[in-house]
């Protein structure tokens, strides 16, 4: 046998007893990992019994604990209980709050009540107000300065919210509670495409917030919860701002049906109205606070731990245009059946005050330029 034969045979030999080998390895190798398998997965289930079993032993002692505790006149459970409930104080939101006696400096420079005279011999409305209704009423004296169609009826959009503020002004008694955002209300604010702070579901956020939320950003979202907070659900709201229009002396002419400004065949007002409503609410401290700000950033919260930054874009865009004075408090509106619209409070150069209120222009900036124009014809 030659050197090449022997080393393949060697060869042979040595792949046949690996061969050999693997052969008798493979059936351990399989048992080994069907144990394990068995192994984690009857384990788990086991650990999964126990722990099963011990959360019921828990829960079936805590519920004998319970009712042993509750079955035992005087005990400590029941007397812990009475405690709770004698120091839980019920608060009626719907009472005049203290903000309803605290008026703005303005309250004694206005004429007294909220009815407009001279409408018959109000001035024109400069031509290049092209909105189609509007007045500018003094609010010294309660005269109507100019006016156009300022008693049709008009849908007033979010000016509604000066209403809602000024009601809610009226009733709140602490600005730092708080209100959590439910998810009704985010709902409907993405239903109806209305604006919104932005607050999320679960947020818990102060009245305060809410407040200048109604008004800054027109927010929905703070408006509903505003609503909700002070009087429970937003019907009985509505009803509280009724009242306040009867109250006004209005309720003939304005009748509101939702806090937001959400169209409704129902939901109405004249401009002399909503001039009245800001009067109204100008004369309120807080409510006039709220309208004449200008930027405000909400409390911080978890989800908003930087807090939430908005704007009344209206007094910030006007603020540098010549109206002969400063317009000091300003609301926006729209929807579709009503146009652009907005109610202004000016204070001008020499002193006097006067409010105006457009509707139905094309534009936020056409309103804008509405009451500048309105302001520069009429006021010094």
């Amino acid at each position: 046998m030659d050197i090449n034969s022997e080393a393949r045979l060697k060869a042979m030999r040595r792949a046949k007893k690996r061969q050999e080998i693997r052969r008798r390895i493979t059936p351990w190798l399989l048992i080994a990992v069907l144990i394990a398998i068995a192994v984690f997965f009857f384990g788990g289930k086991i650990r999964e019994s126990i722990n099963l079993h011990e959360d019921r032993e828990d829960a079936a002692v805590i519920e004998v604990e319970s009712i042993e505790s509750a079955d035992i006149p005087g005990s400590d459970q029941e007397e812990a209980e009475k405690e709770e409930q004698e120091e839980v104080e019920i608060i009626d939101h719907t009472a005049p709050g203290p903000y309803a006696e605290v008026y703005s400096e303005e309250k004694e420079l206005f004429f007294d009540g909220y009815e407009v005279t001279g409408m018959a011999d109000a001035g024109p409305v400069p031509e290049e107000v092209m909105s189609e209704y509007a007045v500018l009423i003094d609010a010294d004296d309660g005269t109507v300065v100019a006016a156009k169609d300022a008693d049709i009826r008009i849908y007033p959009a979010s000016m509604t919210k000066i209403l809602t503020v000024l009601v809610a002004a009226e009733h709140v008694t602490d600005l730092d509670d708080l209100y959590m955002m439910d998810i009704s209300i985010t709902d409907y604010v993405y239903k109806h495409d209305c604006s919104a702070v932005g607050f999320s579901v679960g947020e818990r956020v102060t009245v305060r917030d809410l407040m200048y939320g109604t008004i800054l950003p027109s927010g929905a979202d703070a408006a509903l919860a505003l609503a909700e907070y002070v009087a429970g659900s937003e019907e009985l709201f509505v009803e509280m701002m009724n009242d306040k229009l009867e109250e006004l002396g209005l309720n003939d002419t304005a009748h509101f049906t939702n806090c937001i400004g959400v169209y409704n065949d129902d939901h109405y007002c004249t401009l002399t109205d909503m001039a009245m409503i800001m009067k109204a609410a100008t004369e309120n401290d807080l409510a006039r606070q709220i309208m004449n700000t200008r930027i405000y950033t909400t409390s911080s919260t978890e989800e908003h731990p930087e807090g939430i930054e908005i704007s009344n874009w209206f007094i910030r865009r006007i603020e540098d245009k010549d109206v002969h004075g400063r317009v000091m408090c300003a609301k926006t509106g729209f929807v579709n059946e009503s146009g652009c619209c907005a109610a202004s409070y000016q204070v001008s150069n020499e002193g006097k005050h006067y409010i105006c209120v457009t509707g139905n222009a094309w534009s936020v900036w056409r309103c804008i330029y509405d009451h500048v124009a309105l302001y520069d014809a009429y006021t010094n």
